[in-house]
C-alpha cells in the first residue's frame, strides 16, 4: 500500500465545508493533513475529488437474491467483466457477488448496506457477503414480525428488547435494526394483513404503531449508530401515503434525539395517492414536506424503466404484486421471524402507473430537504442500482427530465414533476451519495475526506458547477470515474476496474445480559429448527466491530 498525493483537484466534501481546489493525501489506507514525500502523485487538475459512494439499502446478499437467480435464469446470459485479474462476472439486473462489487466500484461507490437479513439465515448472508470484492459492507437484521419483539412490545419490556436487539445483534453480527410491514408479514402467515397503525396482529394482540415505538426506544436506549430502518406498512398500494405520514408523525416523541430516529426507505413505493390503479395520483409533495417537519431521513426508491425483480420480507404485497402481474412468484415463512416474496417485473414506459412510479421519486428526490434524502433504487425492486449516474444527473438538469418525459405514459395529470425546475447541484449529489448516508448509518470515518477517514475517494472529469442542460457529459463522467481508491487502492481507472481487494464487513456491538431474556429464548427456541447454542454466525472474515 504505497503514499498518494491527489493534486491539485477540486474536492468538494461538503461535511467538512471543503468546497476549493486542495490536495489531498493517502497513506496506509487512511485521509492524512499531509505527505512530506508521497509515493505516487496523481494529478486530478481540472477535476472534482469526492468521498466514495454508499448505498444505505440494496438487497446485494441472502435467500432472496439467490432464489431471484433461480427463477430468472435469462439472468446469466449477460457477461460483464472479463479479464484475468477478476473474477467473472454477470446478470443484467440480478448480478452475480463478484459483478456487484465491480459495478459499484465502477461508478465510484464503496459501501454498500444489505437492508433485510432473516437473523436465522445470517450464515447464508454473511458468506455471500463475503464474496464481494472491493466494496465494505453491513447487514441489518428483520425484527418488524418477530415473536420475541411482539412480547416484549405486548407486556411494555422495552429493558428485555434492548438486551434481545444487543443479542441478535451479537448473534448475527447484524448492524442495526430493520423493520418490515410490521404486524403485517406474522398477518400473513394468518392469511391477511394489517391496513393501518391501530390494527393488531392476530397471534399477540400488538399493533405496528407500538411495535415501531417500542424498537425506536430500545434503539434510542442503546444508542445504535443507525436509527430504525422501515418499510412502511401498505407498501406499493394507492393511497399508501396516509399511512406513511402516520408512521412519520410517530416519531415526533421522539424529537429530543440527537439524530434522526427513523430512516423511510425507498419511500417512493410508499408515496401514492388515490383509491385505486386507475386514479393513483403522486402523494410525494405531502411525505416530503412531513419528513421536512420531523427528525426522519429517506432514500428514493427510484424506479428504472424497464426489468427488475422485486424481492422482499413483505410477503403480502408479493402475493398482491403476483396477482397483478400473473408471472412467476415465490413466497417463503421464516420460522418465527419474518417472511419474503420474489416477484418478477417489467416496468414499461406505455404503462401510467410505471411512469408515475418513475416521476415519484423523482419528485421525493426534488422535494426533500438536500440533507435528509438519500438516491436508492431499492435494488433490485425498483431496478439496477448501477443507475445511480442516470438518477443523478436526472435531479442535476431539469432540461433530461423533460427529454426522459418524452419516453413515458403522460403523468401530467398525476404528478408534479412537470412543473417542477428544481436542480441539484453536484455538490447536492454528493450529500445524497456521500454526507447523508454516512450520517445517516452513524459512520464518521467515511463519506468525507477530512482527516483519518478511509481513503474511499473519487476522481470525476467534472467541473465544480457543470452545465445542467449538458446532461450527455454528466451522465458520462458519472459513469465512468476516472479514479477509484478502495482504501488508499487504486481500483478504477477510467471507468474500468483495475484491481480485485477484499472489503470488511462491518457490525455493531453492545453488551447485553442473557440472562434477562434467558426464559423467553428458552422457550421459543422449542419451536426453531435449529438449537440456540447454533444459531447465528460464529465469524465473520475481515470484520470490524463498532463498539
Amino acid at each position: 500500500m504505497v503514499s498518494l498525493e491527489v493534486r491539485n483537484g477540486f474536492v468538494i466534501d461538503p461535511m467538512n465545508g471543503v468546497f476549493e481546489v486542495k490536495d489531498v493525501f493517502v497513506k496506509n489506507g487512511r485521509i492524512v493533513e499531509s505527505l512530506d514525500k508521497p509515493e505516487m502523485v496523481v494529478n486530478a487538475k481540472g477535476k472534482v475529488v469526492v468521498a466514495g459512494g454508499i448505498d444505505v439499502h440494496a438487497h446485494v446478499a441472502g435467500g432472496k437474491i439467490n432464489m431471484g437467480r433461480k427463477m430468472r435464469p435469462e439472468e446469466m446470459r449477460y457477461p460483464r467483466f472479463k479479464s484475468d485479474n477478476l473474477r467473472s462476472g454477470v446478470g443484467r439486473v440480478l448480478l452475480t457477488s463478484p459483478a456487484i462489487g465491480y459495478e459499484y466500484a465502477r461508478m465510484g461507490y464503496t459501501t454498500v448496506v444489505e437492508p433485510a437479513m432473516p437473523a436465522l439465515y445470517s450464515i447464508h448472508t454473511h458468506e455471500e457477503l463475503d464474496s464481494i470484492p472491493i466494496v465494505d459492507k453491513m447487514a441489518l437484521p428483520l425484527f418488524g414480525n418477530w415473536h420475541f419483539v411482539f412480547k416484549f412490545v405486548k407486556n411494555d419490556e422495552i429493558e428485555k428488547l434492548s438486551n434481545f436487539i444487543a443479542w441478535v445483534l451479537a448473534k448475527t453480527k447484524g448492524f442495526g435494526v430493520k423493520v418490515v410491514n410490521p404486524c403485517g408479514v406474522e398477518a400473513w402467515m394468518f392469511h391477511g394483513n394489517v391496513y393501518s397503525l391501530n390494527d393488531t396482529d392476530p397471534l399477540f394482540g400488538v399493533s405496528p404503531k407500538e411495535v415501531i415505538t417500542g424498537l425506536i426506544s430500545a434503539i434510542e436506549r442503546l444508542k445504535l449508530p443507525h436509527s430504525l430502518h422501515i418499510h412502511c406498512n401498505l407498501l406499493g398500494i394507492p393511497g399508501n401515503y396516509e399511512v406513511t405520514l402516520e408512521t412519520i408523525k410517530l416519531t415526533r416523541r421522539f424529537e429530543n434525539s440527537e439524530r434522526q430516529v427513523m430512516h423511510v426507505t425507498h419511500v417512493q413505493f410508499n408515496s401514492y395517492a388515490g383509491e385505486s390503479w386507475k386514479d393513483m395520483s403522486s402523494g410525494a409533495e405531502f411525505v416530503a414536506k412531513e419528513v421536512n417537519r420531523n427528525n426522519v431521513t429517506v432514500d428514493m426508491g427510484q424506479v428504472i424503466l424497464g426489468h427488475a425483480t422485486t424481492m422482499t420480507a413483505d410477503s403480502p404485497f408479493q402475493y398482491e404484486l403476483f396477482k397483478i402481474f400473473k408471472t412467476k412468484w415465490s413466497n417463503l415463512d421464516v420460522e418465527l421471524e419474518t417472511g419474503s416474496g420474489i416477484v418478477p417485473v417489467y416496468y414499461s414506459p406505455k404503462v401510467r402507473v410505471h411512469s408515475l412510479m418513475w416521476a415519484i421519486g423523482l419528485e421525493i428526490g426534488l422535494l426533500v430537504d438536500v440533507d435528509k434524502v438519500v438516491i436508492s433504487t431499492d435494488y433490485p425492486n425498483g431496478g439496477p442500482f448501477y443507475s445511480y449516474p442516470y438518477i443523478a444527473t436526472l435531479l442535476m438538469s431539469e432540461k433530461f427530465r423533460e427529454e426522459e418525459m418524452k419516453k413515458i405514459a403522460n403523468v401530467e395529470r398525476y404528478s408534479i414533476l412537470p412543473s417542477l425546475s428544481e436542480e441539484r447541484t453536484l455538490e447536492d449529489v454528493v450529500k445524497m451519495t456521500r454526507v447523508n448516508p454516512a450520517r445517516i448509518l452513524g459512520l464518521n470515518d467515511r463519506g468525507h475526506l477530512g482527516e483519518n477517514a478511509k481513503a474511499d475517494l473519487v476522481i470525476y472529469d467534472l467541473p465544480p458547477e457543470p452545465n445542467p442542460r449538458d446532461y450527455e457529459s454528466i451522465l458520462k463522467a458519472l459513469s465512468n470515474p476516472s479514479l477509484v481508491l478502495k482504501d488508499g487502492e487504486i481500483v478504477v481507472k477510467e471507468g474500468r476496474v483495475v484491481k480485485h481487494t477484499w472489503g470488511e464487513t462491518i457490525w455493531v456491538k453492545r453488551d447485553y445480559d442473557e440472562e434477562l431474556i434467558g426464559d423467553e429464548l428458552e422457550d421459543f427456541f422449542n419451536y426453531y429448527t435449529v438449537q440456540r447454542e447454533n444459531y447465528g454466525v460464529p465469524h465473520v472474515r475481515r470484520e470490524v466491530v463498532l463498539c
